[in-house]
């Protein structure tokens, strides 16, 4: 490269370093730049968010259209951004510990309370599903599983009015491990009695660590 395009091109990282310490420069950090993974159907409350808004998410028909995203969005825009990355480290297993009654879906306001207000009760987006339905949990970045557990609200709970807690939560199904790969099917989940609208929970355990993730995913049981 000629001397003087090496001057050119220092003199060009110079600048840009200087001009990112005097404005503080900011990213939003989106999915593929944390890379790790959320169930994506039926969609979890902050990936649903995201898919919805997140190339508008600035549009204040939200408020009208999606209010829940929208007091989301308000609250915390990262927690959309980062809608793979809510987890916690070291629980060891003992979710219950950990993760107190009405926060389940912020995984007990991990992040510094990024997601907190993904435990916010009220009219979430819904998905339709039938008597028998699966769940797709995307793993962005190969982490495996060591088990998925997948849990539905009991009948008579309302997500609209009441914050989710541990006893409003009957497990369906925990399934053994997963190779690493980019999705994961959990197939042939059953609604039983349940009809209206419901919150399916899961819960994934990363193989690469004591990583655990949460996810509130709203439904309506035909």
């Amino acid at each position: 490269m000629p001397h003087h395009h090496v001057r050119s091109l220092r003199w060009a990282l110079r600048t840009l370093a200087t001009l990112c310490v005097a404005v503080i420069c900011v990213v939003p950090l989106t999915g593929t730049a944390s890379a790790h993974g959320s169930v994506v159907d039926p969609a979890s409350r902050n990936y649903g968010c995201w898919a919805r808004w997140g190339n508008d998410f600035q549009n204040p028909s939200m408020q009208q259209q999606d209010p829940m995203c929208w007091q989301a969005w308000q609250d915390n825009t990262n927690a959309m951004w980062n809608w793979n990355g809510l987890y916690r480290e070291n629980v060891g297993g003992n979710h219950q510990a950990f993760i107190p009654d009405g926060q389940l879906c912020s995984a007990g306001r991990t992040e510094s309370g990024r997601y907190r207000s993904m435990d916010t009760p009220g009219a979430w987006k819904t998905t339709s599903l039938a008597s028998t339905f699966n769940i797709r949990l995307n793993d962005q970045a190969y982490h495996g599983a060591d088990y998925i557990k997948v849990y539905i609200s009991r009948q008579g709970y309302n997500a609209t009015t009441t914050a989710l807690g541990w006893n409003h939560l009957e497990l369906v199904r925990e399934t053994g491990r997963y190779a690493p790969a980019n999705n994961y099917m959990i197939n042939g989940l059953s609604k039983g009695s349940r009809t209206g609208r419901h919150v399916v929970y899961t819960i994934w355990k990363a193989s690469h660590a004591d990583q655990v993730y949460y996810f509130c995913s709203d439904v309506v049981f035909s």
